[in-house]
């Protein structure tokens, strides 16, 4: 990719000798943007050069030649330097220097940075070292020496990484705590940790860069008078926050959520409830590492730097909860309620995690999200979300809630930043923000930041071109203004404006307020307001893709305006922030602690339904939209940075791969165009970048030139004039303006140079005088110390001397001893001032005290003071700085307002003076038109005179001839390179001088001569115009035949797109038949698969019924059991032995339950696996299922879409048809007219040389004839004037078909040519008509004479022209008018093809809306299947609900019945008692009335009568016990049988409920298979078709076709084979499943019907109480009874009494008798029904046999079926091989068979180099055989890739097979175990068979002895009536007593039976029927 530098190929010498031959030159080139050349020949306008990089050769136009700089410019620092400035020298320097590792260049004013994709050791403490202190050009570029100049001067702008290192350089130089012992950490230090926190929190991995800022930061660093950091704050603009809940394709969200996820530990994961990656919704990619950087490193550098930062531990973790809600919001899934619109959350454990971490009440948030309370008028109402609008307010609410903690933290870190201590003098500010975004949708966010970027561009250029040159006005140099065409405030004020029409913005804001307002109305709105905006443009794509389009500086910007509104308002769900507000968590209130200010839900509801509402009042001030918001922020910061002195750095993208080492030319030079860095290069060279005022120049420059100015005042600019004379500057290197001087660049750096090097020499200079004075003092120091020496060595030689002279010693002996007798006075005197010093002391003492008292008050009223002048202090602080701030404000807004008041008054000046060059120029105009007609007059009279000087004219034709190329090369290169014209200038001015000399050095005479040269030269001038005219219409010419070419070549084109979209065609339809075969053999399998399914199903039926069948039969046993247990129990009497068999049966039936319980949990499950399994497995067959659709879909979609080619095509190719006929006809009738203008030019040249010829003649006649010449003169002028409008008409008619075919026809050059021309033309015309007017002046007085006698033959030749120029007039007429056709069918062609496109673009629309409303039904059907499932069980539930009450109903009805029963008989019952007793009263009375012997034993009578009441209230008390037993086993029974009747309904209603689930799924499966046949059908018939036409193109490929089918056919054996196994697969789970349901229902019913069971024994043991009780009255009142019966027989009439109760016993006796019968029909019925039960459990036992033998079949079939698995398993095995190795043959085949193809390409290739157009057409051919290859190359990749598909399909299904293996023998375990069960229950019921035996055994037993006792009784009673005393007792052993007069006897049962049969019949007296027996 590097281009190789073309300077190390060539020679040195050759390449400066080349250069200064000038002829190395910069060529454009498609790969490398610019290549050198070196010029070999020029060809007129082109010109042949060679190549330096290989040498070949190639012709190039010559305006498209750069200029080549010296090589001593190669990779200069900076591009203002060089020479020449074109696109290819900036470009070159750049890659260069980016090659060699050096990715910063100056371009002028500002610096240029390419990214280097890697890591550079250039930002080291040490190079900052380097930076420090020096200017900008002692050291090469670097983003410190920027930020070292900005430090001078103080602000800065630059992007995300140089902001880094802007921070760092600046941290470093400007640190304020070296040399300090500072405890705190260092500001220096926290301002660099801030970045990695706001990345973290900011920044995300986009597609174009992997730490791309997704919000614009401005840091602002303070610093104080010395020069140090005191302070810093970060202002941020417009984050991302959409990212945080959705992002592209390969990107990522904010770096915070993956550091989260990776960096946290398990304790930090456990607090803040994380999961996984691909847990998150909103995470919508997943994990998606950044190459090269580890989440799990940067999380603890995060946290780090926020322990650096200050941050507390409670307040970090706060955060990471908050992130972690972020996520957890993302997880909270609503769903859509069944028969309404209403949301509902199914489940809500995302919403307790959320509410946990946010300190929430769960309840209460998802009310306030599925119903919130909206305002309503003045009244509050709860309304319901529908899912999308849940859905909204949870995405807002994390988009909120996620750019509040990001406003928090950039809170918190200013917080830690702002050091207040020390009052900032100046700072620097550095602007990071997103650069300008193009998308393919672009939404309210790209506008924003799109609409930063052109006000920052804007700055830009006002900075460095338009106040740049305003300023050179201002001050009053001379200078002509340049327009760049930069202005950028159309755009702006197409976003920004307020008014008059209003903005993007402000209609966007207008529309968030106006009710019922949406997005559409809206882009309606800005349509109707700025549709005409000459930035502003209708989408040209469809409207589903955008609404409208911007013309931005940097290109042209699709908008799609979808949910601006909503973006704009930003509205939340204010319900969930109120509760956000009152959380329990303080961080989370903080953060949402305005909630007052947010608009809310009922806000956003009352704009569309009840129109301004509560929204109206909200935009009065309480609340702004985001777009006022950040409009506000932008242009404080625009103000801000206005105020400073900006430096900017252009940072540009090498390529789109981020690959280091790799320079993409077009990218850079698209982004050197966009960024104006040519243009600011330009201005730099040309203008004065560099300014200083006269009096800093004086204070900083004086010292250069210290006598330049004398003493005393001076006015500054005449003293900075002096200087500059002094420094002997040149004149063209400097601007004295008004009030400042400016230089060119470079020149304030020489002067810096010159003043540093001036005040070194001072500075030694005075260095020197210090170290003399020093010196100096140090001597004389020296001295002094010298002379002291001397006296102390004098004075020690003389003590020497004198220390052993005796009277010295003496005098040292006596002299202390002098003061001895003043000893005592000095006492006294020290006594006395002691005293003093006491009193003074004391004294002194009382007043410490007093002062140390006074002292104490002071220093409170000082502390008071200070506190109060602390407050004062702050007070004033405040004040001043508020004051500050205003006035920094004033003065701003000053500032602008001068500004503008300035541009007013510069536009009125403007418009003033244009308008009166525009009166200037219309009055000109006029004087130039009179002249133009009184010169054509002239220029007629003048063509006579030609001949004469033919020689000297072609002379002159030749030079003016090179000039014409000079002046055209010169204008070219104008608008390139710019210094052409100044050299250009300067050569004409030379010319012009050496003209001016060679005019003065020539004489008088001569003068005359000159001036017929000129006449000569202005008449070969008007030849030249004929020939001009000619050559453009031979250029006209060409050009439509160059155009025709090109039709032509278009055609052909299109032909060869028409041969190869065919061959797709037929490729496409060979693929469709493949499809087609595919499909048949899929039915095949499919109908195999039913049978299969339908035999399985009719074996599954058949053991369904016979489970049924046996499972109700087990019911019955059951039921009849336990029936027959509770009868039993309560029958028998409850004996010891008993209880314990009862105990013990319960165990067993508790333990039986247990196993029970634990099986149905097992088989549960079981079942859930199964039906897991299940599942996954129709969702697999669903995937494929829709793959195949989607496939089916692309192929449609394709045909469509070829065929729609085709037509376009076909209708494209008619159209260039007739294109090409009428450009044939014109191009003849074009030819035809050249011709006619040749011939007359011929004419014309002829007559030219006759008037040549008469023109001596007529000199003499010239004077009476002038006044005729200027009327032909005017004539000529307005004929040429006629001839411009007719080629301003041509060359509009021209323009307008370049705009109409500007795509088909690349024409721009040529038209720039022919405008150039034009140029041109009018330049020679002008100059002609000045010495046109000069040899009329000459001519008119010598050749007047000759006019005269001429004049009549001018006339005619004037009349000649005349006649020419009107043909010529009307063949421009009839050109323009066929141009005007042509343009006319080029529209019309255009017109058809965006009609064609807009129905393809509509046909297109129409498909996608077809098929979603597909997949919505689908969804649809999905949802209906599942409504349907649920109101199936609903319905179910609702049965067995119905079913259970009725059974309720049921029982209350038979408790009823049996109550009444009871109540009847208990009435019956009393009824006979009353008649008994009557009888009985009779009887007694007949009895006392008789006269027989019955008297005398009364008194036995009476005895007897009372033991046989006593025995006969012990069998009445017995048989009511009975009855009562009889009774409730028969209310039991009765219960029993309605609650079996119930259940059998019940069970048959299930029953019935499952056939029809079966039933609906076999259609709904059905329905599928019929589907997937239909679309199987469908592909095949479009692969058949495509394989049919692919087999008639591709004849030489059979072959490779045929192993490819091959393949197919062996992938398609195996697909069969797998899709066989897999339903298998499935018919074998479903079984398992179906067997496990049944299983499990009667397991279920078995539990109801023993809960029935509990409940019925309940309500038994109830009514047994109830009984009890109504037995005890019934005794209470036979006490009663029998109390009345002693007091009748106590009474006088005791024979009526005895009577009677005779009678009243007989009738009990009769009443007894009755009972026994009804009591022997019931043991019948009981007896036929234990018949019955035995006949069931018979039944039972065969039915489990068949059932066993049924479980025996199915694992046979189990078993054959694992046989068939093993050998379809081994089967596969086969095929993968054979698969393997046919797959590796072909592809092997194909491969060298595609090698083969390509190296007989390559052959051919070089062979038919040179050959025509014919042989370009077999290449294209050849090429298209060689992407037919690669396509067979791609399907052999893709059939590898099925294969490889298929075995991991295999895989699975070999799982899945061992899986159901290991079903089958835990199917197998439980059939088992369900055996051994069986077994158990069948031993179960046969010992309680054997136990029903023996009850029925003890049942016969005591109905025995009851029968046998009534025949005693009834022999005793018929015995007493005979006459005999008889006692009756009974035993319950079965032994009777009988005691007849005095005699007892024993008997039997048997023996009392026979006794009491022969006492019936010896007995004369008729006695009552006995009993029958039971049989």
């Amino acid at each position: 990719d590097v281009m190789q530098d073309w300077n190390i190929e060539l020679n040195p010498g050759v390449i400066f000798a080349d250069w200064t031959a000038k002829k190395l030159v910069w060529v454009p080139s498609e790969r490398h943007g610019f290549e050198a050349a070196s010029v070999r020949e020029e060809r007129g306008e082109e010109v042949l050069v060679e190549l330096a990089e290989n040498g070949k050769k190639a012709v190039v136009n010559k305006d498209d030649i750069q200029k080549m700089n010296p090589p001593k410019f190669s990779k200069v620092e900076d591009m203002a330097e060089l020479t020449c400035l074109n696109e290819a020298s900036v470009l070159h320097n750049l890659k260069d220097r980016y090659y060699s590792g050096l990715i910063y260049t100056y371009s002028g004013l500002f610096c240029v940075v390419i990214n280097p994709y890697k890591n550079l050791p250039i930002y080291s403490e040490n190079i900052i070292e380097m930076y420090r202190g020096k200017k900008r050009h002692e050291m090469p570029p670097h983003i410190y020496a920027i930020s070292e100049t900005a430090y001078r001067c103080m602000l800065q702008a630059g992007k995300t990484e140089n902001t880094k290192k802007v921070i760092q350089y600046l941290a470093h130089v400007a640190s304020s705590h070296k040399g300090r012992k500072d405890h705190n950490i260092p500001l220096e230090r926290q301002l660099l940790q801030a970045n990695p926190i706001l990345e973290s929190f900011g920044n995300a991995k986009t597609v174009k860069n992997d730490n791309s800022s997704r919000f614009g930061k401005f840091i602002r660093i303070n610093f104080d008078v010395t020069g140090y950091i005191v302070g810093a704050n970060i202002e941020t603009y417009l984050l991302e926050k959409s990212r945080a809940i959705r992002q592209a394709k390969d990107e990522r969200t904010f770096h915070i959520f993956y550091q989260l996820l990776a960096g946290a530990g398990e304790h930090l994961k456990s607090d803040l409830l994380l999961e996984g990656f691909n847990n998150y919704r909103f995470l919508s990619n997943g994990n998606i590492p950044i190459p090269g950087q580890q989440d799990k490193d940067n999380f603890q550098e995060t946290m780090d730097a926020m322990h650096i930062m200050s941050f507390s531990h409670d307040e970090i973790l706060s955060m990471l909860k908050v992130v972690s809600a972020v996520l957890q919001f993302g997880n909270i899934v609503f769903k859509k309620e069944r028969n309404t619109d209403q949301a509902s959350m199914p489940e809500n454990t995302a919403a307790q995690k959320l509410c946990h971490l946010l300190g929430m009440n769960v309840m209460e948030f998802t009310r306030a999200i599925l119903s919130p309370r909206i305002k309503v008028g003045r009244d509050y109402v709860q309304k319901a979300q529908t899912k999308e609008q849940a859905d909204f307010a949870v995405e807002a609410l994390a988009k909120a809630t996620y750019e509040r903690l990001f406003r928090w933290l950039v809170h918190r870190i200013n917080k830690a930043l702002d050091r207040t201590k020390r009052q900032g003098a100046s700072f620097i500010g550095i602007l990071d923000i997103a650069g300008f975004e193009i998308f393919e949708l672009n939404s309210f966010e790209q506008l924003c930041i799109n609409y930063t970027n052109e006000k920052l561009q804007q700055l830009f250029n006002h900075t460095m071109f338009i106040l740049e040159q305003e300023e050179y006005q201002r001050e009053g140099i001379e200078w002509s203004f340049i327009d760049f065409g930069l202005d950028l405030q159309p755009c702006i004020d197409l976003i920004e404006r307020p008014t008059n029409p209003p903005g993007v913005l402000a209609l966007l804001d207008e529309e968030c307020w106006f009710p019922k307002a949406t997005d559409k109305t809206f882009v309606d709105k800005v349509l109707q307001e700025q549709g005409t905006h000459p930035k502003f443009q209708k989408p040209r794509q469809l409207k589903d893709k955008a609404d409208f389009c911007i013309i931005h500086y940097a290109g042209r910007v699709d908008y799609k305006a979808d949910e601006w509104l909503m973006k704009n308002m930003d509205p939340l769900n204010d319900n969930v922030a109120t509760l956000l507000h009152q959380s329990t968590d303080k961080f989370v209130a903080e953060l949402w602690k305005d909630v007052d200010r947010i608009v809310g839900l009922d806000q956003v509801a009352g704009m569309n339904e009840t129109a301004f509402g509560a929204a109206y009042k909200t935009k009065k001030g309480m609340f702004r939209t985001v777009g006022q918001l950040y409009k506000e922020q932008l242009s404080k910061l625009m103000a801000t940075l206005r105020n400073t002195n900006p430096n900017f750095v252009r940072c540009i993208i090498p390529n789109h791969e981020k690959r280091a080492g790799k320079l993409d030319p077009h990218l850079v030079l698209d982004q050197l165009r966009c960024n104006g860095v040519l243009e600011g290069i330009r201005i730099c060279r040309q203008g004065f970048p560099n300014r200083i005022v006269f009096q800093e120049f004086r204070q900083r420059y004086e010292i250069l030139t210290p006598n330049a100015i004398p003493k005393g005042f001076m006015d500054g600019k005449q003293a900075c004039e002096r200087m500059i004379r002094a420094l002997e500057l040149d004149a063209n290197l400097f601007r004295i303006g008004q009030s400042k001087i400016f230089f060119r660049a470079g020149v304030l750096a020489h002067l810096e140079e010159e003043r540093d090097l001036k005040i070194t020499d001072i500075i030694i200079y005075f260095q020197a005088v210090c170290r003399g004075y020093l010196a100096r003092k140090a001597f004389a120091k020296k001295q002094q110390q010298l002379s002291a020496l001397k006296v102390l060595q004098r004075n020690c030689a003389a003590y020497l001397k004198l220390r052993h002279w005796q009277w010295w010693r003496l005098f040292t002996k006596v002299k202390p001893l002098l003061q001895v007798t003043r000893q005592e006075e000095e006492m006294q005197a020290k006594d006395e001032e002691l005293v003093k010093v006491k009193e003074k002391q004391s004294k002194v003492e009382g007043e410490l005290l007093e002062m140390e008292r006074k002292h104490q008050q002071l220093m409170e009223e000082k502390n008071i003071l200070a506190e109060q002048l602390q407050a004062e202090t702050e007070l004033f602080a405040e004040a001043d700085e508020m004051r500050a701030r205003l006035v920094a404000k004033k003065q701003e807004l000053e500032e602008i307002l001068h500004d503008l008041e300035s541009r007013v008054e510069e536009e009125e000046e403007r418009n003033q003076s244009l308008q009166n060059e525009k009166k200037k120029m219309q009055s000109h105009i006029q004087d130039l038109e009179e002249q133009l007609d009184e010169e054509e007059a002239a220029r007629q009279k003048l063509q006579l005179e030609k001949v004469t000087a033919e020689a000297k004219i072609k002379k002159c034709e030749e030079d003016i001839l090179l000039l014409e190329d000079q002046n055209s090369k010169f204008l070219k290169e104008k608008k390139l390179l710019e210094e052409r014209v100044s050299e250009m200038t300067a050569m004409l001015t030379e010319e012009e001088d050496k003209a001016k000399t060679l005019g003065k050095t020539k004489n008088k005479q001569e003068v005359m001569i000159v001036d017929l040269e000129e006449r000569l030269k202005k008449e070969e001038k008007t030849r030249q115009e004929l020939e001009k005219a000619k050559r453009k219409l031979d250029a006209e010419t060409s050009d439509f035949q160059d155009q025709i070419a090109e039709l032509q070549a278009q055609i052909e084109e299109l032909k060869l797109q028409l041969a190869k979209k065919e061959e797709e065609l037929q490729a496409l339809q060979a693929r469709g038949d493949e499809e087609v075969a595919q499909k048949n053999n899929a039915l095949k399998q499919v109908r195999e698969l039913q049978a299969q399914l339908a035999e399985l199903q009719e074996d599954l039926e058949s053991e369904k019924a016979a489970r049924n069948k046996a499972e109700k039969l087990k019911r019955d046993l059951s039921e009849e059991l336990e029936a027959l247990k509770t009868e039993l129990e309560d029958t028998l009497d409850t004996t010891a032995a008993q209880q314990e068999l009862r105990t013990k049966r319960e165990q067993e039936v508790a333990e039986l339950k247990k196993t029970i319980d634990e099986d149905t949990k097992n088989h549960e499950a079981q079942i859930q696996e199964m039906r897991q399994r299940h599942a996954t497995a129709l969702e697999e067959l669903s995937e494929q299922l829709e793959q195949a659709k989607r496939f089916k879909g692309n192929l449609e979609k394709n045909k469509q879409a070829q065929e729609s080619a085709n037509k376009e095509l076909s209708s494209e190719v008619k159209g260039l048809q007739q294109a090409k006929t009428e450009s044939e006809h014109k191009r003849k009738k074009l030819e035809a007219q050249l011709q006619e203008l040749m011939a007359r030019a011929t004419e014309g040249e002829r007559s030219k040389g006759e008037l040549s010829e008469r023109s001596h003649k007529l000199q003499t006649e010239l004077d009476s004839v002038s006044t005729l010449l200027e009327e032909a003169e005017r004539k000529g002028i307005k004929f040429a004037k006629d001839m411009s409008g007719l080629e301003s008409q041509l060359q509009d008619s021209q323009e307008l078909l370049q705009e109409e075919t500007r795509q088909k026809l690349n024409l721009s050059s040529r038209i720039r040519q022919l405008e150039e021309e034009k140029n041109n033309l009018q330049e020679q015309q002008e100059e002609e008509e000045e010495a046109r007017k000069n040899l009329e002046k000459h001519i008119l007085t010598v050749q007047l004479g000759d006019t005269k006698k001429k004049l009549e033959d001018d006339v005619g030749t004037m009349e000649g022209l005349e006649e020419v120029k009107k043909k010529l007039q009307k063949d421009l007429e009839s050109t323009s008018q066929r141009l005007e056709e042509k343009a006319i069918a080029f529209e019309k062609m255009e017109k058809t093809k965006t009609r064609l496109q807009q129905e393809l673009d509509d046909l297109t629309v129409d498909l996608d809306h077809q098929r979603q409303i597909v997949s919505n039904l689908e969804k649809k059907q999905k949802k209906f299947d599942q409504m349907l499932a649920e109101e199936k069980n609903i319905s179910a539930r609702y049965a067995e609900e119905r079913d259970r009450v009725e059974a309720e109903a049921r029982e209350k009805e038979t408790k009823a019945l049996s109550l009444a029963r009871a109540l009847d008989e208990a009435m019956e019952s009393k009824e006979e008692f009353e008649r008994i007793n009557k009888q009985l009263r009779a009887e007694m009375e007949d009895l006392m009335s008789s006269k027989d012997d019955v008297g005398k034993n009364v008194h036995e009578l009476e005895k007897s009568k009372r033991a046989l009441e006593q025995q006969l209230d012990e069998m009445r008390t017995q048989l009511e016990e009975l009855e009562d037993e009889l009774q409730a086993t028969e209310d039991a029974k009765l219960r029993l049988e309605v609650n079996m009747q119930a259940m059998k309904a019940q069970y048959e209603r299930d029953l019935q409920g499952r056939d029809e689930q079966s039933d609906e799924k076999k259609r709904l499966l059905v329905k599928q298979v019929r589907e997937m046949e239909a679309e199987l059908e469908d592909e095949r018939k479009q692969r058949a078709l495509a394989v049919a036409a692919k087999k008639k193109l591709e004849m030489d490929l059979k072959d490779l076709e045929s192993q490819i089918e091959a393949a197919n056919k062996a992938r398609d054996e195996a697909i069969k084979q797998l899709r066989k196994l897999q339903a298998q697969m499935k018919d074998y789970q479903r079984e398992l499943e179906d067997a496990r349901a049944s299983r499990d229902e009667i397991f279920a019913q078995s539990k109801e019907n023993e809960k029935k069971l509990k409940s019925l024994e309940a309500e038994i043991l109830q009514l047994q109480e109830d009984l009890a009780a109504s037995e005890r009255a019934r005794r209470h009142a036979e006490q009663e009874r029998d109390e009345l019966a002693d007091e009748i027989a106590n009474s006088a009439s005791g024979k009526s009494a005895l009577l009677d109760e005779k009678r009243r016993l007989e009738a009990r006796i009769a009443q007894l008798e009755e009972e026994l019968e009804e009591e022997q029909s019931n043991m019948e019925l009981l007896n036929d029904r234990f018949r019955k039960t035995t006949m069931q459990v018979d039944t039972l036992t065969t039915e489990l046999a068949g059932e066993r033998s049924v479980a025996q079949k199915s694992e046979n079939a189990r078993q054959q079926l694992e046989r068939q698995n093993k050998d379809l398993k081994a089967k596969l095995q086969e095929l993968e091989g054979s698969v393997k190795s046919r797959f590796k043959a072909s592809i092997t085949a194909l491969e060298a068979k595609i090698a083969q193809l390509e190296e007989q390409l390559e052959q051919e290739a070089k062979e038919r180099a040179t050959a025509n157009k014919i042989v370009r057409r077999t290449e294209k051919k050849l090429k298209e055989v060689c992407m037919q290859v690669e396509d067979e190359r791609r399907h052999a990749d893709q059939y590898k890739e099925q294969m490889e598909k298929a075995n991991s399909r295999m895989k699975q299904l070999k799982r899945q097979l061992e899986e159901a293996e290991e079903e089958a023998t835990r199917a197998n375990a439980s059939r088992r175990k369900l055996q051994r069960e069986l077994d158990d229950a069948t031993e179960a019921s046969e010992g309680l068979s054997r136990e029903v035996n023996s009850l029925r055994t003890r049942l016969r037993y005591h109905t025995h002895t009851h029968r046998r006792f009534l025949r005693i009784y009834d022999q005793q009673i018929h015995s007493n009536l005979r006459g005999g005393p008889i006692s009756f007792s009974s035993s319950r052993s079965g032994r009777r007593q009988l005691q007849v007069e005095g005699t007892s006897l024993d008997l039997s049962d048997e023996e009392a039976d026979s006794r009491a049969s022969d006492a019936a019949n010896a007995n004369d007296t008729p006695a009552p029927q006995p009993l029958p027996q039971p049989e």
